[in-house]
Protein backbone atom coordinates (compact mmCIF):
# COMPACT_ATOMS: atom_id res chain seq x y z
CA UNK A 1 0.00 0.00 0.00
CA UNK A 2 2.80 2.85 1.18
CA UNK A 3 5.10 1.49 -2.27
CA UNK A 4 2.44 2.48 -4.65
CA UNK A 5 1.22 5.89 -2.47
CA UNK A 6 4.55 6.85 -2.87
CA UNK A 7 4.55 6.17 -6.59
CA UNK A 8 1.53 7.97 -7.13
CA UNK A 9 2.81 10.75 -4.72
CA UNK A 10 6.16 10.82 -6.61
CA UNK A 11 4.07 11.91 -9.83
CA UNK A 12 2.80 14.45 -7.87
CA UNK A 13 5.37 15.87 -6.03
CA UNK A 14 7.52 16.31 -9.44
CA UNK A 15 4.86 17.58 -11.35
CA UNK A 16 5.33 20.32 -9.58
CA UNK A 17 8.04 20.74 -11.83
CA UNK A 18 8.35 18.84 -14.63
CA UNK A 19 5.11 18.58 -15.48
CA UNK A 20 2.86 15.18 -15.84
CA UNK A 21 4.33 14.15 -19.49
CA UNK A 22 4.83 10.32 -20.61
CA UNK A 23 8.54 10.74 -19.85
CA UNK A 24 7.78 11.92 -16.59
CA UNK A 25 5.41 9.25 -15.93
CA UNK A 26 7.57 6.62 -17.57
CA UNK A 27 11.18 7.36 -15.61
CA UNK A 28 9.05 7.21 -12.28
CA UNK A 29 7.68 3.76 -12.68
CA UNK A 30 10.94 2.81 -14.08
CA UNK A 31 12.80 3.78 -11.61
CA UNK A 32 10.92 2.55 -8.47
CA UNK A 33 10.42 -0.67 -10.29
CA UNK A 34 14.18 -0.75 -10.19
CA UNK A 35 14.43 0.07 -6.36
CA UNK A 36 11.59 -3.00 -5.98
CA UNK A 37 13.70 -5.18 -7.57
CA UNK A 38 16.71 -4.74 -5.53
CA UNK A 39 14.55 -4.80 -2.33
CA UNK A 40 13.17 -7.91 -3.82
CA UNK A 41 16.94 -9.48 -3.55
CA UNK A 42 17.56 -7.92 -0.57
CA UNK A 43 14.75 -8.90 1.51
CA UNK A 44 15.29 -12.26 0.56
CA UNK A 45 18.94 -12.37 2.17
CA UNK A 46 17.95 -10.76 4.90
CA UNK A 47 15.09 -12.76 6.04
CA UNK A 48 17.45 -16.00 5.95
CA UNK A 49 19.79 -14.29 7.99
CA UNK A 50 17.31 -12.35 10.30
CA UNK A 51 14.37 -14.79 10.34
CA UNK A 52 12.46 -12.98 13.22
CA UNK A 53 9.48 -11.03 13.16
CA UNK A 54 11.00 -7.79 15.31
CA UNK A 55 13.89 -7.90 12.89
CA UNK A 56 10.89 -7.55 9.69
CA UNK A 57 8.93 -5.04 11.44
CA UNK A 58 12.28 -2.60 12.48
CA UNK A 59 13.44 -2.96 8.94
CA UNK A 60 9.53 -1.39 7.63
CA UNK A 61 10.06 0.85 10.47
CA UNK A 62 13.32 2.98 9.56
CA UNK A 63 11.28 2.93 5.12
CA UNK A 64 7.62 4.38 7.21
CA UNK A 65 10.18 7.33 8.91
CA UNK A 66 11.99 7.89 5.37
CA UNK A 67 8.78 8.04 3.24
CA UNK A 68 7.32 10.29 5.62
CA UNK A 69 10.76 12.32 5.23
CA UNK A 70 10.62 12.38 1.23
CA UNK A 71 8.59 16.28 0.73
CA UNK A 72 10.11 17.72 3.08
CA UNK A 73 14.37 16.35 2.05
CA UNK A 74 12.98 16.72 -1.61
CA UNK A 75 12.06 19.91 -1.04
CA UNK A 76 14.92 22.14 -1.46
CA UNK A 77 16.20 20.31 -4.13
CA UNK A 78 12.77 21.01 -6.15
CA UNK A 79 13.27 24.58 -5.23
CA UNK A 80 16.71 24.93 -7.23
CA UNK A 81 14.96 23.06 -10.07
CA UNK A 82 12.17 25.32 -10.48
CA UNK A 83 14.36 28.17 -10.73
CA UNK A 84 16.88 26.46 -13.18
CA UNK A 85 14.00 25.44 -15.37
CA UNK A 86 12.81 29.16 -15.48
CA UNK A 87 16.60 29.89 -16.34
CA UNK A 88 16.70 26.99 -18.54
CA UNK A 89 19.47 25.49 -16.82
CA UNK A 90 18.96 21.96 -17.97
CA UNK A 91 22.21 20.50 -16.53
CA UNK A 92 20.95 21.94 -13.16
CA UNK A 93 17.38 20.73 -13.26
CA UNK A 94 18.34 17.33 -14.90
CA UNK A 95 20.72 17.27 -12.15
CA UNK A 96 17.63 17.81 -9.42
CA UNK A 97 15.38 15.40 -11.38
CA UNK A 98 18.03 12.90 -10.80
CA UNK A 99 18.78 13.78 -6.94
CA UNK A 100 15.35 13.34 -6.24
CA UNK A 101 14.46 10.36 -7.38
CA UNK A 102 18.14 9.06 -5.35
CA UNK A 103 15.71 10.22 -2.53
CA UNK A 104 13.28 7.76 -3.36
CA UNK A 105 15.92 4.76 -3.32
CA UNK A 106 16.09 3.74 0.13
CA UNK A 107 12.72 3.81 1.28
CA UNK A 108 11.62 1.96 -1.84
CA UNK A 109 14.52 -0.77 -1.71
CA UNK A 110 13.48 -1.30 1.59
CA UNK A 111 9.95 -1.49 0.66
CA UNK A 112 10.40 -3.99 -1.62
CA UNK A 113 12.22 -6.39 0.96
CA UNK A 114 8.90 -6.80 3.03
CA UNK A 115 7.19 -9.51 0.69
CA UNK A 116 9.84 -12.23 0.23
CA UNK A 117 10.66 -11.18 3.96
CA UNK A 118 7.17 -12.39 5.10
CA UNK A 119 6.86 -15.08 2.67
CA UNK A 120 10.41 -16.45 4.68
CA UNK A 121 8.63 -15.59 7.84
CA UNK A 122 5.57 -17.44 7.47
CA UNK A 123 6.39 -20.39 5.38
CA UNK A 124 5.96 -23.39 7.67
CA UNK A 125 6.79 -26.22 5.25
CA UNK A 126 8.18 -26.32 2.12
CA UNK A 127 4.78 -28.62 0.77
CA UNK A 128 3.02 -24.84 1.86
CA UNK A 129 5.34 -22.53 0.16
CA UNK A 130 2.97 -21.98 -3.44
CA UNK A 131 -0.20 -20.98 -1.14
CA UNK A 132 1.85 -18.86 1.54
CA UNK A 133 3.65 -16.76 -1.61
CA UNK A 134 0.08 -16.69 -3.37
CA UNK A 135 -1.18 -15.26 0.20
CA UNK A 136 1.60 -12.93 0.53
CA UNK A 137 1.13 -11.37 -3.16
CA UNK A 138 -2.29 -11.17 -2.93
CA UNK A 139 -2.40 -9.27 0.00
CA UNK A 140 0.46 -7.21 -1.19
CA UNK A 141 -1.57 -6.61 -4.37
CA UNK A 142 -4.54 -5.88 -2.36
CA UNK A 143 -2.45 -2.90 -0.56
CA UNK A 144 -1.39 -1.49 -3.99
CA UNK A 145 -5.27 -1.17 -5.14
CA UNK A 146 -5.84 0.81 -1.80
CA UNK A 147 -2.35 2.56 -2.03
CA UNK A 148 -3.12 3.56 -6.06
CA UNK A 149 -6.61 5.02 -5.35
CA UNK A 150 -6.72 6.32 -2.15
CA UNK A 151 -4.09 9.36 -2.36
CA UNK A 152 -5.28 10.31 -5.91
CA UNK A 153 -9.19 10.39 -4.92
CA UNK A 154 -8.75 11.42 -1.18
CA UNK A 155 -6.06 12.62 0.30
CA UNK A 156 -3.69 14.48 -2.31
CA UNK A 157 -6.81 16.69 -3.69
CA UNK A 158 -7.52 16.72 0.69
CA UNK A 159 -4.92 17.20 2.66
CA UNK A 160 -1.68 17.53 0.19
CA UNK A 161 0.97 15.41 -0.71
CA UNK A 162 2.94 16.27 1.94
CA UNK A 163 0.37 15.53 3.99
CA UNK A 164 -0.22 11.55 1.62
CA UNK A 165 3.30 10.96 2.42
CA UNK A 166 3.15 11.45 6.30
CA UNK A 167 -0.31 9.66 6.54
CA UNK A 168 0.90 6.65 4.61
CA UNK A 169 4.39 6.59 6.49
CA UNK A 170 2.19 7.02 9.42
CA UNK A 171 0.02 4.10 8.98
CA UNK A 172 3.25 1.77 8.49
CA UNK A 173 4.58 3.11 11.43
CA UNK A 174 2.23 2.30 13.34
CA UNK A 175 1.71 -1.19 12.21
CA UNK A 176 5.38 -1.67 12.44
CA UNK A 177 4.75 -0.86 15.99
CA UNK A 178 2.59 -3.02 17.00
CA UNK A 179 4.62 -5.97 15.10
CA UNK A 180 7.13 -5.37 17.26
CA UNK A 181 4.94 -4.84 20.53
CA UNK A 182 3.44 -8.40 19.36
CA UNK A 183 6.62 -10.28 18.83
CA UNK A 184 9.07 -8.88 21.35
CA UNK A 185 6.65 -7.29 24.00
CA UNK A 186 8.59 -4.07 24.06
CA UNK A 187 10.10 -1.48 22.16
CA UNK A 188 14.02 -0.75 21.49
CA UNK A 189 15.72 2.25 21.45
CA UNK A 190 15.61 1.89 17.44
CA UNK A 191 12.16 2.08 17.71
CA UNK A 192 11.57 5.15 19.80
CA UNK A 193 13.81 7.01 18.10
CA UNK A 194 12.66 6.24 14.56
CA UNK A 195 8.66 7.10 16.42
CA UNK A 196 10.47 10.28 17.67
CA UNK A 197 11.98 11.45 14.70
CA UNK A 198 8.61 10.69 12.70
CA UNK A 199 6.85 13.43 15.01
CA UNK A 200 9.45 15.54 14.69
CA UNK A 201 8.98 15.21 10.88
CA UNK A 202 5.02 15.51 11.19
CA UNK A 203 5.85 18.87 13.11
CA UNK A 204 7.80 20.47 10.45
CA UNK A 205 6.43 23.42 8.51
CA UNK A 206 5.29 23.32 5.12
CA UNK A 207 7.45 25.56 3.13
CA UNK A 208 6.71 26.34 -0.85
CA UNK A 209 8.72 24.52 -3.45
CA UNK A 210 7.86 26.80 -6.17
CA UNK A 211 8.45 30.93 -5.22
CA UNK A 212 5.86 32.06 -7.69
CA UNK A 213 5.61 35.83 -7.49
CA UNK A 214 1.72 37.59 -7.17
CA UNK A 215 0.49 34.11 -5.72
CA UNK A 216 -2.87 34.42 -4.47
CA UNK A 217 -4.19 31.20 -4.51
CA UNK A 218 -3.28 27.90 -4.27
CA UNK A 219 -4.89 23.97 -3.82
CA UNK A 220 -4.33 20.60 -5.37
CA UNK A 221 -6.87 18.69 -6.80
CA UNK A 222 -7.15 15.10 -8.49
CA UNK A 223 -5.59 16.38 -11.82
CA UNK A 224 -3.64 19.21 -11.13
CA UNK A 225 -1.80 21.96 -9.10
CA UNK A 226 -3.78 25.03 -9.56
CA UNK A 227 -2.28 28.41 -8.52
CA UNK A 228 -3.97 31.92 -9.24
CA UNK A 229 -1.36 34.57 -9.64
CA UNK A 230 -2.49 38.40 -9.96
CA UNK A 231 0.13 40.59 -12.01
CA UNK A 232 -0.29 44.09 -13.82
CA UNK A 233 -4.21 44.11 -12.27
CA UNK A 234 -4.98 40.25 -14.22
CA UNK A 235 -5.73 37.01 -12.67
CA UNK A 236 -3.35 34.14 -14.10
CA UNK A 237 -4.39 30.50 -14.09
CA UNK A 238 -1.33 27.94 -13.86
CA UNK A 239 -1.58 24.28 -13.66
CA UNK A 240 1.43 21.88 -12.73
CA UNK A 241 4.54 23.51 -13.23
CA UNK A 242 3.23 26.37 -14.21
CA UNK A 243 4.98 26.92 -17.45
CA UNK A 244 2.03 27.76 -19.15
CA UNK A 245 -0.82 30.07 -18.72
CA UNK A 246 -4.39 28.64 -19.15
CA UNK A 247 -6.52 31.51 -18.20
CA UNK A 248 -6.69 35.09 -18.31
CA UNK A 249 -8.85 37.79 -16.28
CA UNK A 250 -8.85 41.18 -16.71
CA UNK A 251 -11.71 43.44 -15.52
CA UNK A 252 -10.98 46.04 -17.67
CA UNK A 253 -10.34 44.49 -20.68
CA UNK A 254 -11.81 41.04 -22.23
CA UNK A 255 -8.25 40.85 -24.01
CA UNK A 256 -5.78 38.95 -23.44
CA UNK A 257 -2.88 39.89 -26.30
CA UNK A 258 -2.44 36.20 -26.46
CA UNK A 259 -4.14 33.11 -28.51
CA UNK A 260 -7.74 33.39 -26.90
CA UNK A 261 -8.07 36.92 -28.62
CA UNK A 262 -7.93 34.87 -31.83
CA UNK A 263 -10.71 32.23 -31.36
CA UNK A 264 -13.23 35.65 -32.07
CA UNK A 265 -11.82 35.56 -35.56
CA UNK A 266 -12.56 31.47 -36.52
CA UNK A 267 -16.08 31.68 -37.54
CA UNK A 268 -14.92 34.91 -40.15
CA UNK A 269 -13.28 32.93 -42.69
CA UNK A 270 -16.78 31.87 -43.64
CA UNK A 271 -17.52 33.66 -46.95
CA UNK A 272 -18.41 37.74 -47.08
CA UNK A 273 -20.52 38.83 -45.44
CA UNK A 274 -20.55 36.72 -42.17
CA UNK A 275 -22.35 38.77 -39.63
CA UNK A 276 -21.78 38.75 -35.81
CA UNK A 277 -25.59 38.20 -35.38
CA UNK A 278 -24.63 34.13 -36.98
CA UNK A 279 -23.13 33.82 -34.10
CA UNK A 280 -25.53 31.68 -31.46
CA UNK A 281 -24.19 28.47 -29.66
CA UNK A 282 -20.64 27.80 -29.11
CA UNK A 283 -19.12 25.28 -27.46
CA UNK A 284 -15.40 25.34 -25.89
CA UNK A 285 -13.42 21.59 -24.76
CA UNK A 286 -10.99 22.52 -22.00
CA UNK A 287 -12.87 25.86 -20.64
CA UNK A 288 -10.47 26.41 -17.73
CA UNK A 289 -10.97 29.77 -16.07
CA UNK A 290 -13.39 30.97 -18.99
CA UNK A 291 -11.21 33.01 -20.53
CA UNK A 292 -13.21 32.14 -24.20
CA UNK A 293 -16.43 32.32 -22.59
CA UNK A 294 -15.74 35.59 -21.58
CA UNK A 295 -14.87 37.20 -24.58
CA UNK A 296 -17.58 35.92 -26.06
CA UNK A 297 -20.14 37.22 -23.70
CA UNK A 298 -18.10 40.35 -24.43
CA UNK A 299 -18.46 40.57 -27.90
CA UNK A 300 -22.21 38.77 -28.58
CA UNK A 301 -24.30 39.28 -25.27
CA UNK A 302 -26.84 36.99 -26.07
CA UNK A 303 -24.70 33.71 -27.00
CA UNK A 304 -25.55 30.23 -25.58
CA UNK A 305 -22.05 28.61 -24.55
CA UNK A 306 -21.40 25.17 -23.47
CA UNK A 307 -18.26 24.52 -21.68
CA UNK A 308 -16.67 21.51 -21.11
CA UNK A 309 -13.81 20.55 -18.03
CA UNK A 310 -12.72 17.94 -16.43
CA UNK A 311 -11.39 18.84 -13.25
CA UNK A 312 -14.38 20.57 -10.80
CA UNK A 313 -11.93 22.53 -8.50
CA UNK A 314 -10.48 24.39 -12.07
CA UNK A 315 -14.22 25.60 -12.26
CA UNK A 316 -14.55 26.48 -8.54
CA UNK A 317 -11.44 28.52 -9.16
CA UNK A 318 -12.91 30.29 -11.97
CA UNK A 319 -16.32 31.27 -10.09
CA UNK A 320 -14.03 33.13 -7.78
CA UNK A 321 -11.01 34.35 -9.83
CA UNK A 322 -12.25 34.51 -13.70
CA UNK A 323 -15.64 35.66 -13.72
CA UNK A 324 -16.80 32.13 -14.64
CA UNK A 325 -20.54 32.57 -13.35
CA UNK A 326 -22.40 34.22 -16.35
CA UNK A 327 -25.83 33.16 -16.98
CA UNK A 328 -25.62 32.38 -20.65
CA UNK A 329 -22.58 29.33 -20.00
CA UNK A 330 -23.42 26.12 -19.22
CA UNK A 331 -20.34 24.16 -17.53
CA UNK A 332 -20.47 20.38 -17.74
CA UNK A 333 -17.68 18.53 -15.85
CA UNK A 334 -16.54 15.57 -17.51
CA UNK A 335 -13.70 14.31 -20.13
CA UNK A 336 -13.88 16.62 -23.57
CA UNK A 337 -14.61 13.98 -26.06
CA UNK A 338 -16.82 11.50 -23.51
CA UNK A 339 -18.32 14.47 -22.97
CA UNK A 340 -19.64 15.34 -26.95
CA UNK A 341 -22.26 12.11 -26.50
CA UNK A 342 -24.96 14.75 -24.20
CA UNK A 343 -24.78 17.50 -26.55
CA UNK A 344 -26.63 15.91 -29.59
CA UNK A 345 -29.54 18.29 -29.77
CA UNK A 346 -27.53 21.74 -30.12
CA UNK A 347 -25.51 22.31 -33.28
CA UNK A 348 -22.89 25.04 -32.66
CA UNK A 349 -21.70 27.83 -35.09
CA UNK A 350 -18.14 27.49 -33.36
CA UNK A 351 -16.01 24.22 -31.28
CA UNK A 352 -13.10 25.69 -29.49
CA UNK A 353 -10.69 23.19 -28.22
CA UNK A 354 -8.30 24.68 -25.90
CA UNK A 355 -7.48 21.61 -24.38
CA UNK A 356 -3.76 21.52 -25.83
CA UNK A 357 -0.55 22.29 -24.11
CA UNK A 358 2.38 20.59 -24.75
CA UNK A 359 3.56 18.25 -23.64
CA UNK A 360 0.09 17.66 -22.36
CA UNK A 361 -1.96 17.21 -25.18
CA UNK A 362 -5.14 14.68 -24.98
CA UNK A 363 -4.04 11.92 -27.80
CA UNK A 364 -8.08 11.48 -28.19
CA UNK A 365 -8.44 14.56 -28.84
CA UNK A 366 -6.36 14.80 -31.75
CA UNK A 367 -7.93 11.84 -33.81
CA UNK A 368 -10.00 11.78 -37.27
CA UNK A 369 -12.68 9.93 -35.18
CA UNK A 370 -12.66 12.83 -32.70
CA UNK A 371 -12.70 15.54 -35.34
CA UNK A 372 -15.57 13.47 -37.44
CA UNK A 373 -17.41 13.59 -33.78
CA UNK A 374 -17.42 17.25 -33.41
CA UNK A 375 -18.19 18.13 -37.58
CA UNK A 376 -21.23 16.38 -36.47
CA UNK A 377 -22.69 18.78 -33.66
CA UNK A 378 -21.55 21.71 -36.03
CA UNK A 379 -24.00 24.04 -38.06
CA UNK A 380 -23.71 23.83 -41.55
CA UNK A 381 -20.93 26.61 -41.81
CA UNK A 382 -19.67 25.53 -38.19
CA UNK A 383 -15.68 25.48 -37.42
CA UNK A 384 -13.39 24.01 -35.05
CA UNK A 385 -10.40 26.17 -33.71
CA UNK A 386 -8.06 24.42 -31.53
CA UNK A 387 -4.83 25.90 -30.18
CA UNK A 388 -1.90 23.95 -30.84
CA UNK A 389 1.74 24.55 -29.58
CA UNK A 390 4.83 24.84 -31.81
CA UNK A 391 8.26 25.78 -31.33
CA UNK A 392 10.24 28.23 -33.39
CA UNK A 393 11.98 25.62 -35.47
CA UNK A 394 9.71 22.88 -34.95
CA UNK A 395 5.99 22.69 -36.62
CA UNK A 396 5.52 18.50 -36.89
CA UNK A 397 2.54 19.01 -34.24
CA UNK A 398 0.81 21.38 -36.60
CA UNK A 399 1.70 19.66 -39.81
CA UNK A 400 0.31 16.27 -37.94
CA UNK A 401 -3.18 18.04 -36.80
CA UNK A 402 -3.53 20.39 -40.05
CA UNK A 403 -3.43 16.61 -41.98
CA UNK A 404 -5.62 14.85 -39.85
CA UNK A 405 -8.25 17.88 -40.05
CA UNK A 406 -8.04 17.91 -44.04
CA UNK A 407 -9.60 14.30 -43.90
CA UNK A 408 -12.47 15.37 -41.95
CA UNK A 409 -12.81 19.16 -43.35
CA UNK A 410 -13.12 21.33 -46.61
CA UNK A 411 -10.34 23.70 -45.38
CA UNK A 412 -7.89 24.51 -42.39
CA UNK A 413 -6.18 27.95 -41.88
CA UNK A 414 -3.58 28.58 -39.44
CA UNK A 415 -2.92 31.51 -37.42
CA UNK A 416 0.50 31.88 -36.10
CA UNK A 417 -0.15 34.16 -32.81
CA UNK A 418 2.65 36.72 -32.26
CA UNK A 419 4.77 36.99 -29.67
CA UNK A 420 3.23 33.03 -28.60
CA UNK A 421 4.47 29.21 -28.82
CA UNK A 422 1.23 28.79 -30.40
CA UNK A 423 -0.99 28.43 -33.54
CA UNK A 424 -4.61 28.65 -33.99
CA UNK A 425 -5.87 25.91 -36.10
CA UNK A 426 -9.20 26.90 -37.86
CA UNK A 427 -10.77 24.11 -39.82
CA UNK A 428 -14.38 25.03 -41.50
CA UNK A 429 -17.10 22.60 -42.87
CA UNK A 430 -17.84 25.06 -45.88
CA UNK A 431 -15.17 25.72 -48.27
CA UNK A 432 -13.63 28.83 -47.51
CA UNK A 433 -10.55 31.56 -48.02
CA UNK A 434 -8.58 33.16 -45.97
CA UNK A 435 -9.27 36.74 -47.39
CA UNK A 436 -12.74 36.28 -45.93
CA UNK A 437 -11.45 37.15 -42.68
CA UNK A 438 -10.30 40.88 -43.89
CA UNK A 439 -13.43 41.27 -46.16
CA UNK A 440 -16.34 40.77 -43.31
CA UNK A 441 -13.67 43.13 -41.01
CA UNK A 442 -14.99 45.55 -43.55
CA UNK A 443 -18.54 45.30 -42.45
CA UNK A 444 -20.56 48.51 -40.94
CA UNK A 445 -19.55 49.09 -37.50
CA UNK A 446 -22.91 48.88 -36.23
CA UNK A 447 -23.22 45.28 -37.14
CA UNK A 448 -20.03 43.84 -34.90
CA UNK A 449 -18.39 45.15 -31.42
CA UNK A 450 -15.13 47.22 -31.82
CA UNK A 451 -13.09 44.44 -30.25
CA UNK A 452 -13.88 41.96 -33.06
CA UNK A 453 -13.35 44.20 -35.66
CA UNK A 454 -9.71 45.05 -34.26
CA UNK A 455 -9.26 41.27 -34.17
CA UNK A 456 -10.63 40.61 -37.48
CA UNK A 457 -8.06 43.20 -39.05
CA UNK A 458 -5.08 41.86 -37.26
CA UNK A 459 -5.64 38.59 -37.62
CA UNK A 460 -4.82 38.39 -41.67
CA UNK A 461 -1.22 39.56 -40.47
CA UNK A 462 -0.78 36.44 -39.22
CA UNK A 463 -2.12 33.57 -41.36
CA UNK A 464 0.16 31.04 -42.49
CA UNK A 465 0.54 28.30 -45.13
CA UNK A 466 -0.69 24.92 -44.45
CA UNK A 467 1.89 22.54 -44.60
CA UNK A 468 0.22 19.26 -43.95
CA UNK A 469 2.24 15.65 -43.87
CA UNK A 470 1.38 11.99 -44.09
CA UNK A 471 0.46 11.38 -40.35
CA UNK A 472 -3.30 11.23 -39.68
CA UNK A 473 -3.97 10.47 -36.22
CA UNK A 474 -6.90 7.93 -35.40
CA UNK A 475 -7.85 5.81 -32.71
CA UNK A 476 -5.72 3.21 -33.75
CA UNK A 477 -2.91 4.81 -33.82
CA UNK A 478 -2.00 8.07 -32.52
CA UNK A 479 1.77 8.90 -32.20
CA UNK A 480 1.00 12.47 -30.48
CA UNK A 481 3.22 11.30 -27.33
CA UNK A 482 6.23 10.35 -29.43
CA UNK A 483 5.76 13.63 -31.51
CA UNK A 484 4.88 16.21 -28.50
CA UNK A 485 7.94 14.81 -26.44
CA UNK A 486 10.57 15.10 -28.97
CA UNK A 487 9.38 18.64 -29.50
CA UNK A 488 9.98 19.30 -25.66
CA UNK A 489 13.18 17.83 -25.54
CA UNK A 490 14.66 19.57 -28.51
CA UNK A 491 13.08 22.96 -27.17
CA UNK A 492 14.68 22.96 -23.80
CA UNK A 493 18.26 22.05 -25.07
CA UNK A 494 17.87 24.37 -27.81
CA UNK A 495 16.93 27.01 -25.31
CA UNK A 496 19.80 25.74 -22.62
CA UNK A 497 22.33 25.94 -25.32
CA UNK A 498 21.70 29.46 -25.66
Amino acid sequence: MTTLAAEISALRLLSYIYGTSNIVWSIIIGVIMFYLAIGYYLGGNFADKNPTPAKYYQLLSISAVLTASIPYISQPILFHASQAITAFDIPIATGAFIGTLLIFALPITILGCSSPYAIRLLLTHPDNSGSTAGKVYSLSTAGSIVGSFIPTLLTIPTYGTRNTYLLFGGILLITCIVGILLSSKKLNIASIVLITTYIAISQLPSGKIKSTAGLIYESESAYNLIQVVNKNNANYLLLNEGQGIHSVYNKDSPLTNSTWDYYLAAPYFNKYPYSPSNIENILIIGLAGGTISNQHIEIYPNINITGIEIDPEIIAVGRKYFNLSRENLTIIIGDGRASLHKLKKTKYNVIAVDAYRLPYIPWHLTTKEFFLEAKSLLSSDGVLAINVGRTSSDRRLIDSVTSTLLAVFSNVHIIDVPNTYNSLLVATIKQTHRDNVLRNATLPTSKSHPILNKILSDTPNHIVPINPNNVIFTDDKSPIEIITDSILIKYLFEEGST
